[in-house]
């Protein structure tokens, strides 16, 4: 199984490159950790850019490099406190010395120095150096402290440096380094998970309820949604610990405790908000939402009058609001519904695949019990492919205790994935 990709989509990480030979296996870490979903955003000394360029980490960052301390294009030109509030990790690697020297003591002459001090960010040091250096008892003093300070030290290996010299001071190879620092936002999680929620740190939207489509300022074209479970699965994620935003469509309901509310009308204005909400940071999308299939091609401006015994009013398609979602270059964990009144099973199947969903929840709303108004209902989940798992059956239930079964489906999903090939 793979680690859940998704939980660092949103984990921003300095990586801080200080003077020395070893600079160059920055640049294939910063390659490592994007790989990984991070955020990178590179810091570096002078003695830094004396051995690899900003233009090598801008390129393969995808973001400016920062070198200097007082940054003009910065917020009130307090670059280091706007980057030391951005960070969720600032990893220092190589990280000379000097530098540890620096930290120890509490100076603050440059970017670095600047940031260590600033940022309440946990501060990770892989120190590459001369063996010498590295066994020196100033060295060793510097590390103890910054140990005793709550800095974490990735310990360098033993071999071959550039001067010639054989001994411990090479920093570890960029993917070990990678590696650990996914280990750690992955265990962070998993302890979140366990002390509020199956759903702790995660950012979920769910759209809800119906749309309505104006045929005139007075009439409008909908459906029979009463928006219960989509509001149901909003308490339901927030009770596991989410940040949830709910997309509501015209209901009468309560907004849950928790639960940041955006009320919508048309699927247009759904689908918009969809997409703001997607490019806020979303980790999991949830649509529940009745969409009206069809809008009126041209909405009059003013009532209509009764004009004889018809009325042909044109229609055009309405786009299809998780399967645009589904199709974004950072796309979240996509949960789909499908209300069917016959074939349910083998319509919702079909959907899950024509619209690259991670997870879809069909039920039938021709049934009396469990319709649109009902306060129960009954489901059954299917997941994609690269989850391996079997469908699940929700028996009638309260449509809150429904909810608290499709979460526990989403967070069995999102820890099961299996590597791609």
């Amino acid at each position: 199984m793979s680690f859940d990709l998704s939980v660092f989509a949103n984990k921003n990480i300095i990586l801080a490159v200080t003077g020395g030979i070893a600079a160059y296996k920055s640049a294939i870490l910063v390659r490592r950790l994007k790989d990984y979903g991070f955020n990178v955003r590179v810091v570096m000394t002078k003695g830094a850019q004396a051995f690899i360029t900003p233009l090598t980490f801008q390129a393969l960052s995808g973001n400016p490099v920062h070198t200097e301390l007082l940054d003009t294009e910065a917020e009130a030109g307090m670059g280091h406190i706007e980057l030391a509030r951005w960070a969720d990790l600032i990893l220092v690697a190589p990280a000379s010395c000097d530098s540890l020297a620096k930290f120890a003591a509490g100076l603050a002459d440059d970017l670095l120095s600047t940031l260590y001090l600033a940022t309440k960010a946990p501060v990770w040091v892989a120190p590459a150096m001369n063996q010498q250096m590295w066994a020196a008892k100033a060295t060793q003093r510097n590390l103890n402290t910054l140990v005793e300070d709550g800095v974490h030290v990735i310990m360098p290996a033993a071999g071959a440096q550039a001067c010639g010299d054989v001994g411990l001071g090479r920093m570890p190879e960029p993917e070990e380094i990678a590696e650990q620092v996914k280990d750690y936002f992955h265990k962070a999680q998993r302890a979140l998970a366990e002390k509020f929620g199956l759903l702790a740190g995660k950012k979920v939207t769910i759209t809800a309820g119906p749309t309505r489509e104006a045929i005139d300022p007075v009439r409008y074209i909908s459906n029979h949604s009463t928006g219960k479970m989509g509001f149901a699965i909003a308490a339901a994620c927030y009770a596991a610990g989410a940040k949830v935003t709910l997309l509501a469509g015209p209901v009468s309901l309560d907004t849950p405790n928790g639960v940041r509310r955006i009320n919508v009308s048309s699927a247009m204005k759904m689908l918009d908000e969809s997409l703001h909400q997607l490019e806020e940071g979303c980790d999991i999308f949830i649509a529940t939402a009745a969409v009206a299939d069809y809008r009126v091609a041209e909405v009059a401006e003013h009532k209509i009058k009764k004009a004889g015994d018809e009325l042909n009013v044109a229609l055009v398609k309405n786009p299809d609001i998780v399967a645009t979602i589904a199709q974004q270059s950072k796309r979240p964990f996509m949960v789909g519904f499908a209300a069917e009144t016959r074939n349910v099973e083998e319509y919702a199947a079909g959907k899950l695949v024509a619209k690259k969903l991670d997870m879809i929840a069909c039920n039938d709303v021709s049934r009396k019990d469990i319709g649109f108004a009902s306060d129960e209902n009954a489901m059954t989940v299917f997941f994609a492919e690269q989850y391996q798992m079997e469908k699940r059956d929700l028996e009638k239930a309260s449509k809150q205790e429904i909810a608290q079964q499709l979460v526990e489906a989403v967070h069995d999903a999102l820890h099961n994935e299996i590597d791609p090939v």
